[in-house]
């Protein structure tokens, strides 16, 4: 283990049709599949689509932090 880490960071959107909370695991869930190391995330922007005047679905935009392999 090195004593300093190096981070990358991508923007995803979550969406659910249950909550803000869901649409962060349901992101979290599918960018694991594919980036590994994840270490953090930051919520930047929640909204929400509307269907005939209901909420349609929870868009959540998360920046995802994860470290760099061997750094």
């Amino acid at each position: 283990m090195s004593d300093h880490h190096v981070y990358k960071k991508v923007e995803v959107v979550g969406s659910s049709k249950t909550s803000i909370e869901d649409a962060i695991e349901v992101a979290l869930d599918e960018c694991s599949k594919t980036l590994r190391n994840i270490e953090w995330f930051e919520v930047k922007e929640t909204r929400g689509h509307v269907v005939d005047g209901k909420v349609g679905h929870y868009q959540v935009v998360l920046a995802l932090g994860f470290r760099i392999e061997n750094s």
